[in-house]
């Protein structure tokens, strides 16, 4: 089975699959969006796009309302099509335990989520993770989804390592590889096992070579769309491992076991 491990909510709600049959994907673990890039028809409708989404990735925004209606939009699309998607649902930054455990209660184990995420702090910010580290570990270990590219560096990734550590049990999903710090990150996670390494976003097909060489069952296709082609994402894939039985794994089998899908 092949599953596109992380991508968001795309519209008209057709094109998605559109996507999923010509890269081939069976299933995708469907992300909520408080944006959509892919609706916009000028390079002034897809800046002010990437402005609203800068401004959560910087943490100048951390929208509560916004992330409901997300919410509401994720569990609408799941529902619409519960054979071709799995969910993974937002979280606001910074709230306390008892915060973060009831939203979990509400909005995550209501819709029967399988993690929690993107979860995107901004430089410094690594530490408000905490609260729900904890909180996950309390519900069940759910796996928490945490943006790593731009605007963190690698003292940020360090950090989330850290509380990783913290909370062994926990599985954390690097999402985009730690960017352009990925060498340093993949280098920092050997000994912790309940790390997994997501492969979307990477700007250089060097970076998931040896992210694959180095953890084969521990990292996860992904194509991040709409800011990325499922079929070309996979390809990439294709074309850099050519063991059969590790490509079907990073393919659908890693992020399969990691879910009990």
């Amino acid at each position: 089975m092949i599953i596109d491990s992380h991508a968001h909510v795309m519209l008209p709600k057709d094109r998605q699959i559109d996507m999923m049959k010509q890269a081939g994907i069976d299933r995708t673990i469907l992300f909520a969006t408080t944006i959509h890039p892919e609706t916009a028809q000028t390079m002034d409708d897809f800046s002010t796009e990437l402005k609203n989404l800068y401004d959560i990735l910087n943490g100048r925004k951390n929208p509560v309302q916004e992330r409901i209606e997300s919410i509401t939009e994720l569990a609408e699309t799941i529902k619409s099509n519960p054979k071709k998607y799995i969910g993974f649902g937002p979280i606001p930054l910074g709230l306390s335990y008892e915060e973060n455990l009831e939203w979990i209660n509400n909005y995550i184990l209501a819709n029967n989520f399988k993690g929690i995420g993107e979860l995107a702090p901004g430089s410094g910010q690594v530490g408000k993770l905490d609260p729900l580290f904890q909180a996950s570990h309390e519900s069940g270990d759910l796996p928490l989804w945490v943006h790593t590219f731009f605007p963190l560096n690698f003292a940020d990734i360090k950090e989330l390592l850290y509380l990783a550590q913290k909370y062994s049990t926990v599985p954390l999903i690097v999402g985009h590889l730690g960017g352009i710090h990925w060498l340093d990150t993949l280098k920092a996670v050997r000994s912790l096992p309940n790390i997994y390494l997501d492969l979307s976003a990477t700007f250089t097909t060097i970076a998931p070579f040896f992210a694959i060489q180095e953890y084969p069952e521990r990292t996860l296709f992904s194509s991040d769309a709409p800011y990325a082609s499922p079929l070309a994402t996979r390809t990439i894939l294709e074309q850099i491992v050519h063991d059969k039985q590790i490509l079907k794994e990073v393919l659908g089998g890693n992020i399969a076991r990691l879910l009990d899908i």
